[in-house]
């Protein structure tokens, strides 16, 4: 294993004890207080163990203008409820990490101006700090916030667009997303189109597998030789380290991690729909004069996705921003039958085909 990977790894001594055993405790989300609120409807959904999933904010408050947001935003959540879950959107309100956002709530995060991109690091900051105006902060969540707030609400399934990753030049600059390392530590299993193109996707599957991340593609009616996608890119010419047939198998994947108590999360990798998928080699030539006007434009660390974003849209017009609706209605749909066949596993009380 590379030498930078071990070190980004390594776990920190403080946190153990001399046994070698964790000595943090997690504390449950408290719906009522000053930091934090789950909506009626989830607390509900949570507790009758009705199928529930996840919906990030990073994708409306930094990936589309108002109100093509907000219209994104109706339109995923109207397909998890369609296909028998509860949406639960989660961000930053006014200083609150809300977990199901209302439709007011929703529509006043996404038209706000100078929303942050809040990851695990930035929670603390998004909910104690003030703006100018002595207003609490808003803020869209990725999908390392997304996460964590999930789980202490109690949620299990979280879909999304994509996952953070490895960068490419790793080696050199250690930019390697917080999303990676949130789901080695966070009991959900996120469902997504992989990891963004332009980031190293070896180096990715390597670092989560370090992680102790179980990941896995849906195998889309392919019978062999299934690839972790690339995004926008049905294929990578990565192999998947494990693919599953359909929601159900992937069910009971979680099933059996979650009765096993690990504690680290789970990614199931959804190919984009046949056909919004962009050719891989195209892609890679559109990437590789991103990366290019990217390094000229000095666009380092939390600056370089959203430039490259950018950048790649310009490139390709309407083409990639077909796709990436394409592929997170596709996420959300997926991960949603994946909800609703979890909750009949958990019903039943065993993960065994009857």
């Amino acid at each position: 294993m590379p030498l930078w990977i071990r070190r980004a790894c390594r776990p920190s001594l403080k946190s153990r004890s001399l046994t070698g055993r964790c000595t943090a405790t997690r504390r449950p989300l408290s719906v009522n207080s000053r930091f934090s609120q789950v909506s009626e409807e989830v607390q509900q959904a949570v507790a009758e163990r009705r199928p529930v999933v996840a919906l990030e904010s990073t994708i409306y408050t930094h990936g589309l203008p108002y109100p093509d947001n907000l219209a994104l935003a109706s339109r995923l959540e109207s397909l998890v409820r369609v296909n028998g879950g509860v949406p639960a959107t989660i961000g930053i309100l006014e200083g609150v990490a809300r977990v199901g956002l209302g439709a007011d709530e929703l529509t006043r995060l996404v038209s706000s101006s100078g929303a942050r991109k809040v990851s695990r690091r930035d929670l603390g900051f998004a909910c104690g700090m003030t703006g100018i105006d002595g207003k609490g902060l808003n803020g869209g969540t990725t999908v390392s916030g997304t996460m964590i707030l999930a789980h202490k609400a109690g949620i299990r399934i979280f879909a999304t667009g994509g996952l953070g990753g490895v960068h490419r030049g790793a080696e050199q600059t250690m930019d390697v997303s917080a999303d990676l390392t949130e789901l080695g530590r966070t009991p959900v299993a996120v469902i997504s189109s992989g990891c963004k193109s332009f980031l190293d996707i070896p180096k990715t599957l390597e670092y989560l597998e370090t992680q102790g991340v179980a990941v896995a593609t849906f195998a889309d009616g392919r019978e062999s030789n299934v690839d972790f996608p690339a995004f926008w890119s049905r294929d990578s010419g990565v192999r998947s380290p494990a693919v599953v047939r359909d929601e159900a198998e992937a069910a009971r994947v979680i099933y059996a991690h979650v009765s096993l108590g690990l504690q680290s999360g789970l990614h199931f990798a959804n190919p984009i729909p046949e056909r919004y998928s962009i050719p891989h080699i195209q892609m890679e030539t559109t990437i590789a004069q991103a990366l290019r006007e990217a390094e000229t434009a000095g666009a380092i660390g939390a600056a370089s996705t959203p430039y490259i974003l950018a950048k790649i849209k310009d490139l390709t017009g309407s083409k990639s921003v077909e796709a990436n609706k394409a592929l997170v209605e596709a996420n959300v749909i997926r991960g949603t039958k994946v909800a609703v066949a979890l909750q009949k596993l958990e019903m039943d009380g065993s993960g065994e085909d009857k």
